[in-house]
């Protein structure tokens, strides 16, 4: 039988406030440490002291992702919401009568260290990991993560390869869901019929929304006069892509790639005066705040994301409200992603009536047959369900940067 949760939001929370700004900034508070070189010092701040002696006993829930280096907004932005979230429910009593427990560690965005930084929380005591962040860490975790039986919930690690593990789901789209939705949108709302692809072959993320997208373009009347890849170690000229888009007479621009990248080819088009509609997914989330990018350049652009800040339903409006209080900062769609993920957890947990005495194992068991009997309204979809696969059903979005601003479409 299906359970819905319906979000539970509080504007004021109980918890100190860290505004969040560059890069390097971290957010801590009586719960959650993001800072690796001070993990010994992380238990007095895993959670409130009244956690440990609640009737119910306590849940310890993990989470991993970039808080320092060059994807630090994703992982900033999932701690923090992660954060809210645990301490609503906190408040309100926990779940089956147990306190959460929230740890979170910092990966850089690289895999051997997501490995590392799941070691530690096992040596903490976690019981699920909701994470990690980005797609390859994700995928390697996941390895590890099945070893133990451990179940784990990524907010948004699109591979295929991230969740393909029986204990692993998944809060976002996939990259092949991203990529196909990605041109039916720009298909079925007539924005362009000539698009040119600029995408980093080195990235699982990049290369498979690139694939589903280029085998769903000839479905929407779209023609791809120009397609073009780059690599990691290649990523800060791209003068030879943009000009082989613009002399095949690309419309729009698809960029299944991160907001670093995104942000420098944006600067590099506009010196060489090609101005076409440019067309990301939830990479781009986060170009905004690119230190010394001039935003003016991003009027305009398209990304499909399941969230928009400026949404006008009570839920996305009493969250951001509340994210911006506490951290000062508008949340982007890896927070919402974060927010939904603790919550999904608690339904499922409170579906398969999860108790703290559980081992890991029993509660992956558990979960993973929670997970496909129930349905979440959620900030990044209405009546959210998943497969046994892992993976979500729920509509996808659009919004478009309109001055300097996310803007649902």
């Amino acid at each position: 039988m299906k359970k819905l949760l319906c979000l539970a939001l509080t504007a004021v929370l109980a918890f100190s406030a860290v505004a969040c700004g560059s890069s390097d900034s971290a957010a801590t508070d009586s719960t959650t440490s993001n800072d690796a070189s001070a993990a010994e010092d992380t238990d007095a701040a895993d959670s409130s002291d009244a956690a440990a002696t609640t009737e119910g006993g306590t849940l310890k829930i993990g989470g991993i992702g970039p808080t320092t280096g060059s994807a630090a907004i994703y992982g900033t932005a999932v701690m923090n919401a992660a954060q809210m979230a645990v301490d609503e429910i906190n408040a309100a009593g926990g779940i089956n009568g147990m306190q959460i427990e929230f740890r979170f560690e910092d990966d850089e965005n690289d895999a051997e260290r997501s490995i590392n930084a799941y070691n530690t929380l096992k040596d903490w005591g976690m019981q699920m990991l909701m994470g990690t962040v980005t797609s390859t860490p994700c995928t390697q975790v996941a390895v590890e993560a099945e070893a133990d039986n451990m179940f784990m919930l990524t907010p948004s690690g699109s591979a295929v390869e991230s969740i393909a593990p029986a204990n692993a789901f998944r809060v976002c789209f996939s990259d092949p869901n991203q990529g196909r939705a990605s041109a039916q949108y720009i298909g079925e709302h007539d924005l362009a019929t000539k698009v040119a692809v600029i995408y980093d072959s080195s990235s699982v993320y990049s290369s498979g929304i690139y694939q589903t997208f280029a085998a769903e373009a000839a479905n929407q009347g779209i023609e791809i006069v120009s397609e073009s890849a780059f690599t990691a170690d290649n990523n800060t000229d791209f003068s030879v892509q943009l000009q082989q888009a613009k002399e095949a007479g690309a419309e729009l621009v698809f960029l299944p790639i991160y907001y670093t990248e995104a942000s420098i080819i944006l600067t590099q088009a506009n010196g060489m005066g090609y101005d076409p509609i440019f067309f990301g997914c939830d990479g781009l989330d986060g170009i905004l705040g690119v230190e010394n990018f001039d935003t003016s350049l991003a009027e305009g652009v398209m990304l499909l994301t399941p969230f928009a800040a400026d949404a006008d339903d009570e839920a996305t409006q009493t969250f951001v409200a509340a994210y911006q209080e506490a951290y000062g900062d508008t949340p982007n769609q890896f927070a919402a992603d974060a927010y939904d993920a603790i919550y999904i957890i608690k339904a499922a947990a409170e579906q398969a009536g999860i108790t703290a005495d559980m081992s890991v194992s029993d509660m992956c068991e558990a979960m993973k047959v929670a997970m496909t009997e129930i349905t979440v309204d959620g900030l990044t979809g209405q009546g959210i369900t998943w497969s046994a696969d892992g993976e979500p059903t729920k509509e996808p979005k659009a919004v478009q940067i309109v001055d300097g601003a996310y803007t649902a479409m």
